[in-house]
């Protein structure tokens, strides 16, 4: 049986990990759960956390591959889990028009999102999508059907929370008839959905201050009393709150292709780094700047400030960055777009997409043999690592395989 490690060369956030994160602990404090997710990453698809050995059915060859870590933070591992979920919302797409919305943090606001992550970003959430439910009721008399997804990074790394919100064009009425907007460049106008979601969320802040449930460190220290509280909510008022529409996609496919650029994207992927210089301790990565016509330019960062930039997008445990809302709320998702499917058959807001041809092929088409390049491959055993125990689960063959691996 002939081995291949399948690793990719391309460099990856693990092996940046690798070389820095003991520099990086050396020089600053970490809370336990954020480490344990930097050493998480660090394994991943290093053999650290075991293997999968593969059979071609084509060449008759096998490969061994490392795992992944499977933690939501690492570009390594999102791009499966993004194609399962995708296909998994291809059962509540309905066949009309739908409208990207973004909403912006202020960036007065920041430092105290990343004291209260979990808090901010629920509001950041709830706010933008009552905000749009609200201008659904009061526009077309209906529950539109919102997808949000939270993402924290701007393209330097640095901390910049906003959202995406994928929204029906129109929604499902009392009468179980569809209503929306008679024309498709625009749902609602936007300056004044900007303005209603500053409200919601500056009541939302005010309410949390008052209840006590935020924390005040640092630079932040100052607006623990109700009075400077006040003035700084007064501050971020005055200012102009950032949302845009970025237009509308029609179409099944066009739509999930449209929520895949998003859903289970990281602060950074493994194809923007470019290298790592072991003599100057730099990490070099690309990044658009936007403020010269969106042009490719190259950064370099010391390993150090990579990984303190990288903890910026760290989710709080159990957070939950994709979230549906109206008439796609989870808890009523199954029998409200039966009914908003019934709606639309008949309505002249429905888009009917020509018919496209379906991928039949498996989710794990895209494993490729590394002998052949074939991809009708199977599993054939695993070996699971914990600690220092390693578990074979699989034939005899498998054990002598990674004896010969592990050189033991």
């Amino acid at each position: 049986m002939s081995s291949h490690s399948g690793l990719s060369p391309e460099l990856t956030v693990a092996q940046i990990l690798k070389v820095f994160l003991p520099e990086y602990l050396d020089r600053h404090a970490l809370p336990t759960l954020s480490l344990k997710v930097l050493r998480r990453l660090a394994q991943c698809r290093s053999g650290q956390l075991g293997w999968t050995i593969w059979h071609c059915q084509q060449c008759q060859r096998s490969h061994w591959r490392p795992h992944g870590c499977g933690d939501r933070h690492c570009p390594s591992c999102q791009h499966q889990r993004s194609r399962q979920w995708l296909e998994h919302q291809r059962t509540t797409l309905l066949p009309v028009r739908y409208f990207h919305w973004v909403f912006t943090l202020p960036a007065a606001l920041r430092p105290l999102a990343l004291q209260n992550p979990a808090q901010l970003y629920r509001l950041l959430l709830d706010s933008a999508s009552a905000t749009l439910l609200q201008f659904g009721q009061e526009r077309f008399r209906a529950e539109l059907g919102i997808t949000a997804i939270l993402h924290t990074w701007g393209q330097n790394l640095m901390h910049h929370p906003h959202l995406h919100c994928l929204v029906t064009g129109g929604g499902l009425t009392p009468q179980n008839t569809w209503a929306g907007p008679k024309q498709t460049r625009w749902l609602f106008p936007v300056q004044a959905v900007a303005q209603m979601f500053q409200g919601k969320f500056c009541a939302g802040l005010l309410e949390l201050h008052a209840t006590e449930k935020l924390q005040f460190h640092g630079q932040c220290q100052p607006l623990q009393g109700p009075a400077q509280f006040a003035a700084f909510l007064r501050q971020i008022r005055s200012q102009r709150w950032i949302v845009f529409a970025k237009g509308s996609v029609v179409g099944p496919d066009c739509v999930l292709d449209y929520l895949g650029r998003y859903t289970h994207r990281v602060a950074i992927t493994n194809r923007r780094l470019r290298a790592i210089d072991l003599t100057a301790r730099t990490v070099s990565f690309t990044y658009k700047d936007y403020a010269n016509a969106s042009s490719l330019k190259t950064m370099t960062l010391t390993g150090v400030e990579f990984i303190r930039r990288f903890l910026f997008h760290l989710l709080p445990p159990r957070f939950t960055k994709i979230r549906h809302y109206g008439l796609l709320g989870n808890n009523r998702r199954q029998k409200r777009v039966l009914l908003a499917r019934a709606a639309l058959a008949n309505s002249p807001l429905r888009f009917e997409p020509k018919a496209a041809v379906q991928s039949t092929a498996p989710l794990t088409s895209t494993l490729l043999c590394p002998h052949c390049q074939g991809t009708t491959l199977r599993c054939i055993g695993r070996v699971e690592r914990s600690g220092k125990q390693t578990f074979f689960i699989g034939a005899t063959l498998l054990m002598t395989t990674v004896a010969r691996l592990d050189g033991s």
